[in-house]
């Protein structure tokens, strides 16, 4: 296991204050603000934290309202709105600094059967093994990447990427609004349904930004571009293991009012659908000095 997965599964088992208040910390890696995911993933696991083990997530709604600062604990406060004889809902607030950072309200389940379909995954989808390693891409490609790029990539992560397209990172090409993403933990994740769901939220935030900025020929690292997650929504269709790659699919059907709307799909290797996302995020274009 990575040291980056031990440091992930360490920042998501809270800290219990108090009766529904919560402490989190974040990595110390160097970042200017909290990763979306982290206080995503720290959120839920708060709210799972006053539900019964026999129910389970099966929604997210949450609200970024500030940038989270990882130089100080994030305090978790959770508000039981409703446990019904199904269905228990939560609300959290992620506070710093005595200012609201983060709202999410989940609703959870208890174990039930019924009908069932899915949308299939998309086909002729490159296999994990035959792109590029994340080591490989580092040695090969980021000599000559950006230097905010290369920074991006040389970090250690506690989930390892491999797109299918590189041409989004190398180049100002329009390309259509969609990218196909496989990813994968650096490490086992306990056989625990309240940990695998955080973990799932947590990567969850990762590549939808940037699928909005394809059609313009941007990045996310350009320096003239304000970008951030501004809403983030997640339905956990059925369990995931994290024993193998992750397929995370993503389009983009709409940017304006300097905002970008992404879908997700998250699908096991063997196509099973395991949830959908839904982001709307800031992507706000500053005249260049």
């Amino acid at each position: 296991m990575s040291k980056a997965m031990k440091e992930l599964l360490s920042i998501l088992d809270l800290e219990t204050l108090e009766h529904n208040l919560f402490r989190g910390r974040s990595p110390q890696v160097g970042w200017q603000r909290v990763f979306g995911g982290q206080v995503i993933g720290q959120a839920l696991v708060a709210g799972q934290r006053t539900v019964d083990s026999s129910r389970h997530v099966h929604s997210l709604h949450g609200y970024f309202m500030r940038a989270g600062d990882p130089k100080v604990p994030i305090i978790y406060e959770v508000d039981r709105i409703r446990d019904g004889s199904s269905f228990t809902t939560r609300r959290v607030v992620a506070i710093q600094h005595g200012h609201a950072i983060f709202s999410l309200e989940a609703s959870f389940q208890i174990e039930e059967g019924g009908l069932e379909h899915q949308v299939p995954r998309p086909l002729d989808i490159t296999p994990p093994e035959q792109l590029i390693s994340d080591k490989d891409l580092k040695q090969q490609y980021l000599q000559n990447a950006p230097e905010n790029i290369r920074r991006y990539w040389e970090q250690d992560r506690p989930i390892e990427l491999k797109p299918l397209s590189l041409t989004h990172y190398f180049s100002r090409e329009k390309l259509p609004p969609e990218q196909n993403v496989w990813i994968k933990t650096t490490g086992p994740v306990p056989a625990d349904r309240a940990v695998q769901a955080a973990v799932l939220a947590y990567l969850s935030d990762m590549t939808l930004l940037d699928t909005s900025l394809y059609a313009h020929g941007r990045s996310i690292f350009d320096r003239d571009l304000q970008v951030a997650s501004l809403d983030h929504a997640m339905w956990f269709h059925r369990p995931c293991n994290f024993d193998d790659w992750l397929l995370y699919t993503a389009d983009s059907p709409s940017a304006s009012g300097a905002r970008g709307l992404t879908r997700g799909t998250l699908y096991g290797r063997d196509g099973t659908l395991i949830a959908s996302t839904a982001q709307e995020g800031l992507i706000r274009v500053h005249a260049k000095v």
